[in-house]
């Protein structure tokens, strides 16, 4: 299968490339490189994103969640980004949005729960940038809960966070 790219798409992709890269490295200039996460944390209330190496925070990022996201998921569909103790799990550079890493979600504890009330817990939940194909201004993107229960960051912050984290990291979601 070939794979076509969008001028416009590919472009984009370079120029907001460059300048996470170079936001990157000058982060990590200090200590002869690019300093990788090994733990990843978010605060729902704060919409924030922290990236920890031990216990120091090495990158704070602004997000974006589900359209209803107070509370834990509880099943598919209800529009809310889970709570609780996760990992990382694999990463798409294809998906609908602009990078996209995935979350563990459901662990055992969600599923019990959805089991208990014959619910489906859903799936599918990832970290990830605008999508490809906008159907409202960046605006709304950048300052709204807009995701089907995921955790959206700017374009340029999605390619800091995919480059400072690896697969099977802890990720840790609390309210």
């Amino acid at each position: 299968m070939a794979i076509r790219f969008r001028p416009l798409a590919a472009a984009r992709v370079c120029f907001i490339l460059m300048g996470a890269l170079c936001g990157a490295l000058s982060a990590g200039a200090a200590n002869g490189g690019l300093v990788r996460a090994d733990r990843v944390v978010v605060r729902k209330a704060q919409h924030m994103l922290y990236l920890y190496r031990g216990t120091q925070v090495i990158g704070a990022y602004h997000v974006e969640l589900g359209l209803n996201p107070v509370g834990q998921k509880e099943r598919e569909d209800d529009f809310r980004t889970p709570e609780g103790h996760y990992r990382l799990v694999r990463r798409n550079p294809r998906s609908n949005y602009f990078l996209a890493i995935q979350v563990s979600y459901p662990n055992k504890q969600d599923e019990a729960r959805a089991k208990r009330h014959h619910w489906a817990p859903g799936d599918d939940i990832m970290i990830h940038g605008s999508p490809n194909s906008p159907r409202y201004p960046a605006a709304y993107y950048a300052t709204s809960d807009w995701t089907n229960g995921c955790i959206a960051l700017s374009d340029s912050n999605m390619i800091e966070v995919w480059m400072r984290t690896k697969d099977d990291i802890p990720i840790d979601i609390y309210p």
